[in-house]
């Protein structure tokens, strides 16, 4: 049986006893400090989860160098072949909560290519220092990544992104992202019906929702509506591969329908019971996005 999204995401959020205490502290804080609340619900919509330790142990073959770029206030943790030709490069980058070795697969299928994997884990997540993040944070660490590696003299083949970290490539390819494909796997739509998920989970007021939801802006300089399919769509211009599961309980599969709707020419992979991450690992997906990256 499929989860809903809020279903989802509620069981995402209190599988901790800590933060099931900050849920009563936010509905107090929202009686007393309206402010606080709003300060309070910022910090946790932008804290990851699950930790970012519990993955930054994780052993990693000696084939790979690992590298800590500095960014913002945190830094990027970066994953590359050892040793390897200098072939165009294929970027990888892990959705919200997620991290690197979740994209290994995907790097196996397309080194086979002939493409040189990257892997990235964005602020707060994994190996990278930081403690909050967010959607645009996400974009920017994909532009400089791409800037740098450019600098170094690589040529970019595809950008594979999963879940919030495809919301944030479309929005980095609808800005000039020189990369010549891009790969949406499970992207979401909506990043402002997400805060109203979230504000459910919590028990938050819409009056906090929408406060919290104007911090975001002002501080990340970028209105949500400017991050949904149909306004970054339109302004892409690179082929684009969508691939969704349609029992997908974390992004709807209507979320990659508006993505593959939105961008001229873009093909619609639809899959069946591998839900939010099994299409990171499963064989035919991976044989449809390399073919489409090579």
């Amino acid at each position: 049986m499929t989860r809903t999204a809020l279903e989802a995401t509620s069981a995402f959020y209190q599988a901790s006893p800590g933060i099931r205490l900050f849920r009563v502290a936010l509905g107090t804080f929202q009686r007393l400090w309206p402010a606080l609340a709003v300060r309070a619900a910022y910090r946790l919509f932008g804290t990851p989860m699950p930790p970012r330790w519990l993955n930054r142990r994780a052993r990693w073959d000696a084939k790979w160098r690992i590298e800590d770029w500095r960014f913002e206030n945190g830094s990027i943790a970066v994953y590359s072949p050892a040793v390897a030709p200098h072939a165009p490069v294929a970027l990888l980058v892990h959705g919200w909560g997620g991290h690197a070795g979740q994209m290994l697969p995907l790097a196996e299928a397309l080194a086979q290519q002939g493409l040189r994997p990257v892997l990235i884990e964005l602020p707060a997540h994994g190996r990278s220092a930081g403690s909050v993040s967010n959607l645009p944070q996400f974009a920017r660490a994909i532009e400089y990544v791409v800037a740098r590696l450019q600098q170094q003299g690589h040529s970019l083949r595809v950008v594979v992104a999963h879940s919030l970290a495809a919301n944030a490539t479309a929005y980095a390819a609808s800005r000039g992202l020189p990369a010549e494909r891009i790969v949406l796997l499970a992207p979401p739509a909506s990043p402002r019906e997400y805060t109203r998920l979230f504000a459910h989970v919590f028990g938050l007021s819409e009056t906090t929702r929408a406060a919290m939801q104007k911090r975001i802006e002002t501080r990340e300089a970028v209105l949500m509506p400017q991050l949904e399919p149909e306004a970054v769509g339109p302004r892409i211009r690179v082929p684009t591969l969508v691939v969704h599961d349609r029992g997908d309980s974390i992004n709807r599969f209507a979320d990659g329908m508006a993505y593959a709707h939105a961008i001229r020419g873009a093909q619609l992979v639809a899959t069946e019971g591998l839900g939010h991450r099994k299409i990171l690992k499963d064989a035919e997906v991976l044989g449809k996005v390399a073919i489409f990256a090579a």
